[in-house]
């Protein structure tokens, strides 16, 4: 005979996106268009995201002159367009310190006054990083270049899975010391999908003596396989009960978005809860899901909170 008893209710809590202040600062990474499809996409995540007023929009970078081109002319047109404060990738690749200080002047005179300072990747896939003869050898050489050609804020990569080509979690925690004591501001983390991913390494910076802000990165999913790729380039772990709850949505984009915003808005939510109040979104030039977790954090158009 079963118990005709009711089971218990779970307790009941307020939902999870309920009444957010809005209290937070958002920023947003572009590429730099190669077709003129590209650009229109570009131009549309871009006047789509300004709103929301982001703390500034930075653009990436590589190496090669038609790259570099392509780089400073988005940063001009967002500047010159768009009233954003954009910030420019700067890398060390193929590249000697008086091409980099001409690039800098050139930024500079654009009105860049934010520059992401990066190594930068082999150019060959699985090749590895062989500085310019007259070039710098790292992130932390650039900084101190950098501040020296005149004052940048500056901003520095942070990989709380450890760097792929770090010998052990250690030594990628002392180079990222030795980008801020070279003058960075503020460090940004490579993507990362569990948010005690994120606190344990702030743990692990404040115990090295790290006091910068990190901002944590963030990816919002809207392509599986390309997000597997970039995963294995950089060291990130995608769980697997997240590839689980992809499966089966390849043909079907509108549900595979669906999946897409409430992992990573659940994904932020976690991090709001733990105090975190800055994010930046790797956006792959779309505005729709960094756009919507905004939203669900409480943040409206032009400042005005939820």
């Amino acid at each position: 005979m079963t118990d005709p008893t009711p089971a218990a209710a779970p307790p009941a809590g307020p939902p999870l996106f309920a009444d957010l202040p809005g209290d937070v600062k958002v920023s947003f990474e572009f590429f730099p268009p190669k077709t003129e499809k590209m650009d229109t996409q570009l131009w549309d995540a871009v006047e789509k995201l300004a709103p929301l007023n982001p703390s500034f929009v930075s653009v990436t970078y590589g190496a090669g002159g038609s790259t570099r081109e392509r780089t400073h002319a988005t940063v001009e047109r967002i500047i010159r367009e768009a009233h954003l404060p954009a910030a420019a990738h700067l890398t060390c690749v193929e590249a000697s310190k008086a091409e980099i200080r001409a690039v800098a002047e050139q930024y500079w005179e654009a009105g860049v006054r934010h520059i992401v300072a990066l190594r930068g990747d082999p150019t060959t896939e699985g090749g590895k990083f062989e500085p310019h003869p007259e070039g710098y050898a790292s992130a932390a050489e650039l900084v101190a270049g950098l501040k020296e050609i005149a004052p940048f804020e500056i901003s520095v990569a942070a990989y709380p899975e450890t760097h792929p080509e770090a010998t052990c979690p250690q030594t990628d925690i002392d180079n990222l010391k030795r980008k801020i004591d070279a003058g960075a501001d503020r460090a940004i983390t490579q993507f990362f999908f569990a948010p005690e991913c994120f606190f344990d390494f702030k743990d692990k910076l404040a115990a090295a003596g790290i006091t910068a802000p990190v901002v944590p990165g963030i990816l919002p999913v809207s392509n599986v396989a390309q997000t597997r790729k970039f995963a294995a380039m950089c060291g990130a772990v995608i769980p697997d009960w997240m590839d689980r709850l992809f499966e089966g949505l390849d043909e079907r984009p509108g549900a595979r978005k669906l999946v897409a915003a409430t992992i990573a808005a659940e994904f932020c939510r976690s991090l709001y809860a733990g105090g975190v109040r800055d994010f930046h979104f790797y956006t792959l030039n779309r505005a729709d899901l960094s756009y919507a977790i905004c939203h669900m954090l409480g943040l409206r158009p032009n400042g005005d909170k939820g």
